[in-house]
């Protein structure tokens, strides 16, 4: 068995590009990549990599993460300025026993130290929404960050039942500098164990991190839950508590791929998702909230 998952339309690409990887015997961390690299490289993708929104400073930094789930190691970059792959550099950083994570100048200056590509990250047409935001700002309109946080998230299966998790993001458009929120912290944005199964997690990262939903939902498969069932136990619950006590909750939009290749999803918005296994085409899924609290899934297309 095989199978790739991974977050919103955009990934459409990354997963068909990283599922052809696993389906000619490639590892799962070699996949992983190569999905993330295709969204990150797109520059009409205004969440992620090249091309990726910038804060309000009019700086593109970017947080990204990596994680081995068989060996649980990880590497991790946040605000990391100008660094053509961050999925690329918290790759590189999984590899080493300390400084694991490194943040803003650090983690560009590691990319330097092991010859990772750089490129200036800051399109005409991410520019040119950031000017045209200042200007809103400058005749009285309140300057608020975009509240569209797409992050691309995906997890891998490989055939020798390796299993890798990851994801990329500019995070949001307009944030403060220096910002992170959930995509690189491990638990929260993401997690993996390759005896059970892998989740990532994509919406309002302020809010997200508050609980490690990620890692929670690994573990209630572990206990032997489908990844719907997992997530259904996990996610909504959260999402009504911090509710009830909070008064307000953020986009919460998760994906999960178990050892066996089973997938679910779970989300408090429209969310959409692409999946291809073994035995499963490309094929995009839809999550639907409904009144109940909980989501319905459903087939989009098939590619």
């Amino acid at each position: 068995m095989y199978g790739l998952i991974g977050t919103w339309a955009m990934a459409q690409a990354g997963v068909a590009a990283g599922a052809q990887a696993l389906a000619a015997g490639q590892s799962a961390g070699r996949a992983l990549v190569t999905g993330i690299q295709a969204v990150e490289q797109e520059p009409t993708f205004g969440s992620v990599g090249y091309g990726g929104l910038p804060n309000a400073a009019g700086v593109v930094e970017l947080d990204a993460a990596y994680m081995n789930g068989d060996n649980f190691q990880l590497g991790a970059v946040g605000g990391v300025q100008d660094v053509a792959s961050p999925i690329e550099l918290a790759k590189q950083l999984a590899h080493e026993r300390v400084n694991n994570f490194l943040v803003g100048a650090g983690a560009a200056a590691y990319a330097d130290e092991h010859q990772l590509a750089r490129r200036p990250m800051l399109t005409a047409a991410a520019a040119a929404a950031w000017r045209a935001k200042r200007a809103a700002a400058a005749n009285g309109k309140r300057l608020t960050p975009y509240d569209g946080h797409d992050t691309v998230g995906m997890v891998a299966l490989d055939a020798a039942g390796h299993m890798r998790a990851g994801t990329s993001t500019s995070g949001l458009f307009m944030k403060h500098p220096g910002r992170v929120g959930d995509s690189p912290l491990p638990g929260a944005g993401y997690y993996v164990d390759s005896e059970i199964g892998g989740v990532v997690a994509t919406g309002l990262g302020e809010d997200m991190m508050k609980a490690p939903l990620s890692f929670a939902t690994v573990a209630a498969m572990g206990r032997g839950l489908s990844p719907q069932a997992a997530l259904d136990s996990v996610v909504y619950p959260f999402i009504a508590k911090l509710r009830t006590r909070n008064g307000a909750v953020g986009e919460f939009s998760y994906i999960a791929l178990d050892a066996q290749g089973h997938f679910g999803a779970a989300s408090n918005v429209a969310f959409q998702f692409w999946v291809q296994t073994a035995t499963t085409a490309l094929t995009e899924y839809l999550v639907t909230p409904q009144p109940s609290g909980r989501a319905e899934l459903r087939r989009a297309k098939e590619a």
